[in-house]
């Protein structure tokens, strides 16, 4: 028991700097343009088509292009007809939908 109540704030201390490495990286618009240029990625507009057949009438509230886990990643927030929040992820090189889950 000692133990644990000795080096808890150690333990504690670890386990927030493995979370924080675990986390996406927003990209700028910079760097988004770039990888645009170069043909990394696809255009949002392009990849938002197969969302927007998912959720015909939303409307487009937020969008992040990230990286997480070296996969490049847009992270979209739409507004359905229902005023539903959705939030859906969306592979940038290929459009595939990675997660589409109703916003917290």
């Amino acid at each position: 028991m000692k133990f644990v109540a000795r080096y808890s704030g150690i333990i504690a201390l670890i386990l927030a700097v493995l979370a924080l490495d675990a986390q996406a990286r927003d990209l700028d618009q910079d760097e988004a343009l770039k990888l645009r240029r170069e043909g990394v990625i696809q255009p949002l507009e392009v990849l938002m088509e197969p969302a927007r057949g998912r959720h015909p009438g939303a409307v487009l509230l937020e969008a992040e292009l990230e990286e997480e886990d070296d996969v490049l990643v847009y992270e979209v927030e739409l507004l359905t007809s229902d005023g539903t929040v959705r939030e859906l992820e969306l592979d940038a090189r290929d459009g595939r939908v990675l997660k589409d889950e109703v916003e917290d």
